[in-house]
């Protein structure tokens, strides 16, 4: 993801990295060769046969109409899963941080205890290992840093690690309540923190394991590009060698906003407007770190155009 403050409006229209425009070029190209070609075809032939076989624009008015309004449909679709995506990971991030706290205030543990930093920390590596999951990465470097030797043979060979993690937190509560570190009465508020927790991963991967029907994907895609291709045969006898122009402007319109509804789509992956889940995971460390009384370097400043992950 693309991290910036938001520039000057006239500045905005020359961003390059963050937009979809350099995915579209080539395909800009195409619809502008064909656009060009047209128009040297409408002066270069008979007048009278080009007439009968002249496109009106009228079907294109309809269509494009009809267009707009399933790509409409689209976005707001796209946007929804990016959305309720950020807010799972926001519920990850302070129920980790509920559990950090229940974890050194509710047990007996000191934050400096071997169990408290054991604890915490495999919160964090739970949070890091759920990003790899979602974006099929190795965890590998993360968990090593993060887990003891113990949880660590556990957690590598698992299929699902977050979850292999989760067990092993609950493993070392339930040692606690046996122990009388930890009352009773009081694991049920961080149980009510686990729950949420899983709620949260389970959501994630339902976002993750359900795309939008590829049927309907395949018919905004094919329509769109279906009229693009035509257009330019419409324009030509209307604006002349405006046609290009107006053409390439609308492609860029109807395809701009169909790739940014597929990057929105699947908001786990590494495209410029995908979440920044390197970003939240890193605050997620640092806030537990905190917990513990570990010091902290200061935030790097972001700088304009800086990729975050």
């Amino acid at each position: 993801m693309i991290v910036r403050p938001r520039p000057h409006w006239f500045r905005m229209l020359f961003i390059w990295r963050g937009s979809v425009l350099r995915k579209l070029v080539p395909r800009l190209s195409i619809i502008g060769g064909l656009a060009v070609f047209a128009q040297v075809l409408h002066i270069s032939v008979d007048a009278a046969w080009l007439h009968r076989v002249e496109l009106s624009l009228q079907p294109f008015t309809l269509l494009g109409l009809a267009l707009a309004i399933f790509l409409g449909f689209r976005i707001n679709v796209s946007h929804e899963r990016y959305w309720d995506a950020r807010k799972l990971w926001g519920t990850i991030m302070n129920a980790s941080r509920a559990l950090a706290r229940q974890a050194l205030t509710l047990t007996e543990w000191a934050p400096k205890s071997p169990e408290a930093q054991r604890f915490v920390r495999a919160l964090i590596a739970h949070a890091h290992a759920f990003r790899h999951q979602l974006r099929g990465t190795d965890a590998t470097d993360d968990l090593q840093r993060l887990l003891v030797p113990a949880d660590l043979l556990r957690v590598l060979p698992a299929r699902w690690k977050p979850v292999v993690i989760q067990q092993l937190l609950g493993d070392q509560l339930h040692a606690a309540r046996r122990s009388g570190e930890l009352p009773d009465i009081l694991s049920a508020s961080m149980e009510q923190s686990f729950n949420t927790l899983g709620d949260a991963i389970g959501g994630c991967e339902r976002i993750a394991g359900t795309p939008i029907p590829l049927t309907f994907s395949v018919m905004v895609h094919r329509t769109i590009y279906f009229y693009c291709t035509l257009l330019p045969f419409a324009l030509v006898g209307t604006i002349g060698w405006y046609a290009p122009v107006f053409a390439v402007f609308v492609a860029y319109t109807f395809m701009a906003l169909e790739a940014i509804a597929e990057e929105l789509e699947a908001p786990f992956g590494f495209d410029d407007n995908d979440l920044a889940l390197g970003a939240i995971c890193d605050n997620i460390e640092a806030s537990l770190l905190e917990m513990l009384g570990e010091s902290l370097p200061p935030p790097k400043p972001i700088p304009a155009d800086f990729v975050v992950h």
